[in-house]
């Protein structure tokens, strides 16, 4: 056994160092894990708003897009549309979108900032199937105002996206957050754009 006096400084300097070294070891391992939890550029790039060109969409038709893996419809509305949209509310089960399923400048006869412009997540609130364009009045009966059915189980929505009474569908369809950049250009997923100010509703 030696008799050699101890070196306190060396041994606090070596227990140090050697901590340290475990440290940046444990770092170093762990920063793959770490990484793997972030959103992959995919997945970020899947949740960006989405900007969306109006300008060869005509009176009536309806324009789909993807945001956030799922489908938006975007309806230009002809003027008889947006008409109609008061005729049939004792047929809708909730006419005035009291439950949330739109931002609060949506929150109106016609679910929208623009009347002639509907945008909707197009999923049906039953089951998530994904209901079909009907625009035409009488196209599926009689009383038809025009609107969208889901062949899933029969659910049926109006022109604003508001569901009818007697189907499985228990709420409206979705209103995305969404606001124009100009007349004929939107962007899907952000409802606030620097350069327009905050949506006044219209």
């Amino acid at each position: 056994m030696s008799n050699e006096p101890i070196d306190e400084k060396r041994r606090k300097f070596l227990v140090a160092a050697t901590a340290v070294v475990g440290g940046i070891g444990v770092l170093a391992a762990s920063l793959p894990f770490a990484t793997s939890l972030l959103p992959s550029a995919k997945a970020q790039a899947g949740a960006a708003p989405v900007e969306v060109d109006l300008s060869h969409l005509q009176p009536g038709q309806m324009l789909t897009v993807e945001w956030r893996g799922k489908p938006v419809w975007i309806i230009y509305r002809t003027p008889a549309m947006i008409e109609d949209l008061h005729k049939h509310q004792d047929q809708l089960r909730d006419p005035e979108s009291l439950v949330e399923q739109q931002p609060e400048y949506a929150h109106n006869e016609h679910r929208s900032l623009n009347p002639d412009y509907l945008v909707l997540i197009g999923i049906c609130t039953h089951l998530g199937c994904s209901p079909k364009y009907v625009p035409n009045a009488h196209e599926l009966s009689p009383s038809w105002p025009g609107g969208f059915y889901c062949p899933c189980h029969g659910s049926t929505f109006d022109l604003a996206g508001r569901v009818f009474k007697n189907v499985p569908a228990p709420i409206n369809l979705a209103v995305p957050p969404y606001t124009f950049l100009d007349e004929k250009r939107i962007l899907i997923g952000s409802d606030w754009n620097p350069g327009q100010g905050i949506p006044d509703g219209r």
